[in-house]
């Protein structure tokens, strides 16, 4: 697929979160990558009273990661099931509307 037909579809399809502060990413977080995104809609959302896009099952995956990594790197790479937090309950989660 040619550069100009993947940069349309990219800007076509672009969270509108992302377009917004997109070039700010860049410019303070080196790469634009999703650390300084997310780090920006977390205090968007507490200085905004608005619900925050994560919640304590998040931050209880994603912290379990590293964890979870070394176990299965000390078994000689084994698979190791990431724990359900939830315990079901992710499948019952309401849709979440982000706000711009």
């Amino acid at each position: 697929m040619p550069e100009d037909v993947k940069s349309a579809l990219m800007d076509k399809y672009k969270n509108p979160i992302v377009v917004g502060i997109e070039d700010q990413a860049k410019e303070v977080g080196g790469h634009g990558g999703m650390d300084f995104i997310m780090d920006y809609r977390l205090i968007h959302c507490l200085q905004n009273g608005l619900p925050l896009d994560m919640d304590v099952y998040d931050l209880a995956e994603w912290s379990c990661l590293g964890p979870l990594t070394a176990i299965s790197l000390d078994n000689n790479s084994a698979p190791i099931e990431v724990p359900d937090f939830t315990r079901g309950g992710w499948n019952k989660l309401k849709t979440v509307e982000f706000s711009k």
